[in-house]
Order: structure tokens, then C-alpha cells, then sequence
């Protein structure tokens, strides 16, 4: 398996590339042409370990759940402890590189999409950190919805900017950040929070992000004296679990499975599982899996999980899928919440309702491993976020005692 690519355009074997209006075409090649130096600069590496250690609070831990894994009845559980870093998620090893860049690069402003709201999180706090002039474009689904998340980034002097239309999710915000961007580009960078989008954002998001994987891989190693044989990840855009996925490439041996929202059931609108269910198409300036219609059309999504609800996937993973070395499988919402309550019971650990769904996968009966092997969840984001939303859900913001469901 090639881990090098993208290739000169930015192709992931078939996927990828660059599908935007000429107007844009400028500031993706200063983009590129700042990152591959930077990339390639010892001083900014160096910078970018120094914040991700002593701001961010790298390296997160790799934690065996063995509550967890003794109620499956099968091999042990290791988790990726993403959820205690600096603002609650992955997104944060992502906006500080890219924060960094975008001082390197000269911008006064930086601007992001966010749905759940910890992509918008992490860039607002960089911003603040960095003395950035700082707008995020969010749905007002989202902004319901995410109401902690939003509290934050105000009170960190990041601006919210509300979008209403489409479904007022995800997909919509991206849509006004881009719209924001192409006009703005030359004071103006975009932290995009994903590994999606034109080239070189998928390689941007995956290298910054890869620094799960790399420490993963260097724990389980002093843990068990051998590499997994799972790695599972939840999927929307994909950054946590190209993130995992990216530095055991090359290990045959090493299975990686990306779970995707089910949501309310399988036909079109009800789900939002690109990898499982879509088709080659192009959106946000890319080729990937993408949900469509009959007339090709982006078709609408849903998941419980705001991170989730997307209808696209990155094109390095939509790449993986083509070639079988990644397996895809959906969670159901209501798999993803009775996995939400579980671990939080099992393990004292409230998960995001995104990585949630990596968790219920393992829950179920015919996804139980053997006793003697060994997987890794990526704990992509704290639950924080979803208390209130899952709270209404399963009545558990009532002032009345609950039953013991023991």
C-alpha cells in the first residue's frame, strides 16, 4: 500500500484533485506552495511539537478499557485518549498546525466550518492563542444543538456565522466558509477541518492529524510488544481516522474498519454513510464517495451526531475503500446512544456521540474478537458537547430519581 500519496495533483489513486472556479485556483497554490515549505522547515516542525506538547497536552494516552472489554467477552480494548486534549478532541493537533501556517503566511484573519462544534472549538482557541481575528460559519442546527461549543468560542472572541440554508448542518457551513474564502483569500486563511476539499487540504488535515497514528502505533508497541489487529474510527469527512488509519498502512496485518452514521436506516436521507452507500461524484472541490440522488444530486443526510452529518467523505479514504484495504459498516442512532450511556457506565468516560459509533461496532454480538486480539478505538472528542441533546433524549435532565435499569 502506497502511504505516500497524493500524487503531483493531488489524487489519491482516482480520488481527489482540484474541482473549483478559477478565482479560487490563487490561494490553493500559495496554500500549497506555503505548506510544502513549511512541511519541510525543521523550525516549523519544532514549533508545531512545542504547542502540541505543552499547549495541547500530547501525547494522549492509550488506555486499556478493561471493564469494557471483559463485558464484550472477547480481546482487549485499548483506546486513543484524543478526548483529553486541549479542548476536548482531535481537532485541535489539526488548527494549531494550520494556525501556524497561517501566521507563516501572513494573515491577520483565519475562518473555519464546524459542525459539531470542536473544529470551531480548536480554531477559536488557536486564534485567541495566536491573536487572530477569527469567524466560524456554522448551521443554526448545529448552533442549536452544540450550544456548550458555541458558548465557547464567544467567550474566546470568535464570531459565529449563522447559515440558513440547505439543512442548516455541516455541508451548508462548508459552503459559506468557501464562499467567505475565495473573496478574502488574500488576508484570509481557511482552517478547513477536515480531510476533505481540494488539494492540499486532505494531505494538510491527514499529515497534521497523523500524529494519532504515530503514537498509537508507538504505545501499543511498549504495551503488548505488537501492533493491533483492529483499528476502528468513526467516519464523516474522516480526520480522526485517517489520523489512526495513515502510519499502519503498510502493516497487512493491521485491519481498519470505518464506521459510519446509519442514522435512522438505510435509504436515502436517513443516514449519512458515504463510504457504505454512495458513489464516485465531486463536492467541496474534490472526487470521493459522496451520498446523491437519481439526478446526481448531493443528497440530504442525517445522524444524531453533528460531526457525522455529512454527505461526503475524504478522498484518501474513499481511495482505501476502492482498493479493500479499509472496511466500512454503519451505526445505527440508536446503537450509537445506547453505546453513549455503556461506556460512559463501564469505563467513567463520557464519549462524543461521533466516537460513540466506533464503540457500538464492537458492541455488537458478531463484531466480538477473539481473546487474544487486540483493538484500538480512536476516543475522537468528550461527550460534553451532546449532554444536553442526550440528556433531552433519554430523560435524563428530569428532576425525578431514574430507575435502576441494572
Amino acid at each position: 500500500m502506497n502511504a505516500e500519496l497524493p500524487d503531483g495533483a493531488g489524487y489519491f489513486g482516482g480520488f481527489g484533485g482540484r474541482f473549483v472556479p478559477e478565482t479560487l485556483m490563487p490561494a490553493l497554490h500559495q496554500l500549497e506552495h506555503a505548506y510544502e515549505e513549511a512541511r519541510q522547515d525543521e523550525s516549523f516542525q519544532k514549533e508545531l511539537d512545542y504547542y502540541l506538547r505543552e499547549y495541547a497536552g500530547r501525547p494522549s494516552p492509550l488506555y486499556l478499557a478493561e471493564r469494557f472489554s471483559e463485558r464484550l467477552g472477547g480481546g482487549k480494548v485499548y483506546v486513543k485518549r484524543e478526548d483529553l486534549n486541549h479542548t476536548g478532541a482531535h481537532k485541535i493537533n489539526n488548527t494549531l498546525g494550520q494556525t501556524l501556517l497561517a501566521l507563516r503566511m501572513g494573515k491577520k484573519r483565519v475562518i473555519a466550518e464546524t459542525g459539531a462544534g470542536q473544529h470551531g472549538l480548536a480554531t477559536a482557541t488557536a486564534a485567541a492563542m495566536f491573536g487572530l481575528s477569527c469567524d466560524v460559519y456554522m448551521g443554526d442546527e448545529d448552533i442549536r444543538r452544540q450550544k456548550p461549543n458555541v458558548l465557547k468560542m464567544r467567550l474566546l472572541g470568535t464570531r459565529i456565522m449563522p447559515v440558513h440554508t440547505g439543512a442548516k448542518t455541516l455541508k451548508d457551513a462548508t459552503n459559506e466558509a468557501l464562499r467567505d474564502w475565495m473573496a478574502s483569500f488574500e488576508d484570509t486563511y481557511y482552517v478547513l477541518g477536515s480531510v476533505v476539499g481540494p488539494h492540499p487540504y486532505p494531505m494538510m488535515v491527514r499529515d497534521f492529524q497523523s500524529i494519532i497514528g504515530r503514537e498509537a502505533r508507538r504505545q501499543i508497541l511498549e504495551k503488548e510488544n505488537r501492533l493491533p489487529d483492529y483499528l476502528v474510527a468513526c467516519v464523516g469527512g474522516g480526520s480522526n481516522s485517517i489520523g489512526l488509519f495513515h502510519p499502519f498502512l503498510g502493516d497487512e496485518s493491521v485491519r481498519m474498519l470505518a464506521v459510519e452514521a446509519g442514522g435512522r436506516g438505510s435509504g436515502l436521507g436517513e443516514h449519512a454513510a458515504s463510504l457504505c452507500w454512495g458513489a464516485p461524484g465531486v463536492l467541496h472541490g474534490s472526487k470521493s464517495y459522496i451520498l446523491q440522488d437519481e439526478d446526481g444530486q448531493t443528497s440530504p443526510v442525517h445522524s444524531l451526531a453533528p460531526g457525522l452529518d455529512y454527505p461526503g467523505v475524504g478522498p484518501e479514504l474513499s481511495f482505501l475503500k476502492s482498493t479493500g484495504r479499509l472496511q466500512c459498516d454503519a451505526v445505527t442512532d440508536q446503537e450509537a446512544l445506547d453505546a453513549f450511556r455503556f461506556f460512559a457506565e463501564i469505563e467513567g468516560i463520557i464519549p462524543a456521540l461521533e466516537c460513540a459509533h466506533a464503540i457500538a461496532y464492537l458492541m455488537r454480538e458478531e463484531n466480538r474478537t477473539a481473546e487474544d486480539e487486540i483493538s484500538i478505538i480512536c476516543m475522537s472528542g468528550r461527550g460534553d458537547k451532546d449532554l444536553f441533546e442526550v440528556g433531552e433524549i433519554l430523560g435524563l435532565d428530569s428532576s425525578e430519581p431514574q430507575e435502576d435499569e441494572g
